[in-house]
């Protein structure tokens, strides 16, 4: 081995991977649980991608609408999953809701309100009733600004500008992990007790996403490698709205307030089409519905000339428009010098959300692996095979605050345990390998054949030809990353970023094409062209699991919900038919 590198060694009872509404909200459950927090964030503070869901919270408050209830959300949310999420999840998350937002709300967060003082709900798509509390359009902004200053005032550690590398686990146990500082250009050990992954989704793995550029499955592929159980990589959300031009703003998201606002979709003909498709809940049905009836509509040369639709809000007029949805009147005048309140939008389904990542307990949100949590984006079972909008929100702030609870629990009864000098030094030497290699092949590249294979093989309708060579793409890519490097050192070196990126986006992608695959039918979001139909030998999860440096694929029976949560959904069937 080589000389050794010098590092910092950080020591806290949990460390949390993330500064998202996830990783904020565990954070000050462990702080109020008296353990020592640390939080690494590859971003810098306050920019979480959390801040691009715009809408709203879905609670069950019955503000608006009096007659919704826990029942209701838990039905809309497993029938919209369609039937393969983790039941208890659901039930635990429709049951605790409510309490979040008003726990938010204690916090500081500045909610709309109705004429009497109450939090205002508005209507989001599959919802049966308005359930969505928000802040104009800017509600993930408001709930990072709110859980930011609770954490700030805790005992918690920020370490922003931080890539973690490679989680440590040793004797079957998480130890802590390894990673550099962009800023200081030094690498990190961090000692914990529990570590918690809240570092998002896997978005840009994608060209055409709404997803901000930390998006890259980090978590869910270190997680991977440290012997976590992946689940449900196939589901992968494409939200119906994204901008379409110019395209230097291609996929960025036209949140769901605007349809729920109100706003209708038109095809070039000016025909208002989703009449067609969805007579009854139009553009308010679930996204992978409205999705897939706009990519409809596009292909069979009813959009415009930029491969897009047409969303209407003119009707309401610009106090209306401005009031509720300040962000997308800006956004729009801005990128696209368009008058939302005068012009028609041009909107494109865009790569959104991933329902798959790390399969955890429903309860403590922990892992396979001893001493491994995960939640928001990054675990999965919650939304089974669609999400609904408003509730990737309530599910960091439910599932953070269980996370936190479940690593302080955890924590309570081990020791810490130093993480050997030798794996230190084998991973600091990977990680520099990537800039000491000789005529490397540019990361920038492989990351762009990447993201286009994955658009436009990976889609919103698949077929077995698209996504076998697709495979065979990603793995042709798979053979080239030992040969991937860049000039320059440590410290603020986006190449060496991209390297590491590089590597955990193929992962990724290799997982979520392989299920994607097996997965012979279509459901939710998944939808396959060769089978139209849902099969019941498919109410299944596809699990992934590494052993001995290979993938192993097994699909596991949905537990069935008891019989009195069978009933609540019976209703609910009978509602949303």
């Amino acid at each position: 081995m080589a000389s050794e590198h010098e590092y910092s060694k950080v020591e806290s009872d949990i460390l949390i991977i993330g500064a998202g509404g996830a990783g904020l909200r565990a954070a000050i459950e462990a702080s109020e649980n008296n353990k020592s927090v640390v939080i690494v964030s590859k971003s810098i503070l306050g920019k979480a991608h959390t801040v691009m869901a715009e809408g709203g919270i879905a609670a069950s408050l019955g503000n608006v609408d009096k007659e919704d209830n826990w029942k209701v959300h838990f039905a809309d949310t497993y029938i919209e999953g369609v039937y393969i999420n983790n039941w208890k999840m659901v039930e635990i998350f429709a049951k605790e809701a409510p309490d979040r937002i008003y726990e938010l709300e204690r916090y500081g967060a500045l909610f709309d309100r109705t004429p009497d003082g109450r939090i205002l709900q508005r209507a989001f798509g599959a919802h049966t009733y308005r359930r969505l509390c928000h802040v104009g359009d800017r509600t993930g902004l408001e709930l990072i600004r709110t859980l930011e200053d609770k954490v700030l005032h805790t005992n918690a550690r920020i370490l922003d500008e931080m890539v973690i590398t490679k989680i440590v686990v040793e004797g079957g146990k998480v130890k802590g992990a390894i990673g550099f500082s962009m800023r200081e250009g030094r690498f990190y050990v961090f000692q914990c007790k529990a570590l918690i992954i809240a570092s998002g989704g896997s978005g840009r793995v994608f060209k055409v996403t709404s997803n901000s550029w930390e998006s890259t499955g980090d978590g869910l592929a270190i997680a991977f490698r440290a012997g976590a159980e992946l689940k449900d990589m196939e589901m992968v959300q494409f939200h119906p709205t994204g901008m379409v031009w110019p395209p230097s703003v291609r996929g960025l998201l036209v949140t769901e307030g605007v349809r729920g606002e109100g706003g209708i979709l038109v095809n070039k003909e000016g025909e208002r089409f989703m009449l067609r498709y969805s007579p009854k809940k139009k553009e308010l049905d679930a996204r992978d519905v409205v999705a897939r009836c706009i990519y409809r509509e596009i292909t069979e040369g009813r959009g415009t000339e930029h491969g897009a639709v047409y969303l209407d809000i003119t009707h309401k007029g610009f106090k209306f428009i401005y009031d509720k949805l300040p962000s997308m009147y800006n956004q729009f005048k801005d990128f696209a010098g368009v008058d939302i309140s005068k012009e028609r939008m041009e909107v494109a389904p865009t790569t959104h959300y991933h329902m798959g990542g790390i399969k955890v307990d429903p309860e403590e949100e922990s892992t396979n692996v001893p001493g491994l949590f995960a939640a928001g984006e990054a675990a999965s079972g919650l939304h089974g095979a669609n999400r609904l909008g408003g509730n990737s929100l309530a599910d960091l702030l439910v599932f953070g605050r269980r996370a936190g609870i479940g690593a302080s629990h955890y924590a309570d009864g081990v020791k810490f345990s130093p993480i050997s000098e030798d794996e230190v030094q084998k991973e600091i030497e990977r990680v520099e390998q990537f800039t000491k290699r000789k005529n490397p092949i540019n990361p920038y590249e492989l990351i762009e054949e990447l993201r286009q294979n994955m658009s436009s093989k990976v889609g919103i309708i698949r077929n077995e030809k698209d996504l076998t060579d697709a495979l065979s793409v990603i793995r042709q890519i798979k053979g080239k990353l030992d040969r991937i490097g860049v000039a320059g050192g440590v410290r603020f070196n986006p190449g060496l970023i991209a390297c590491l990126e590089l590597e955990n986006m193929v992962q990724n992608a290799e997982l979520m094409v392989w299920a994607a695959i097996e997965r012979k039918e279509s459901r939710g979001a998944h939808t396959r062209s060769d089978y139209p139909g849902t099969k019941d030998e498919f109410l299944k999860n596809i699990v992934f699991k590494l052993e001995n440096g290979q993938a192993k694929m097994t699909m596991e029976p949905v537990l069935k919900p008891p019989k009195e949560l069978e009933e609540i959904l019976s209703e609910g069937e009978k509602t949303n038919a």
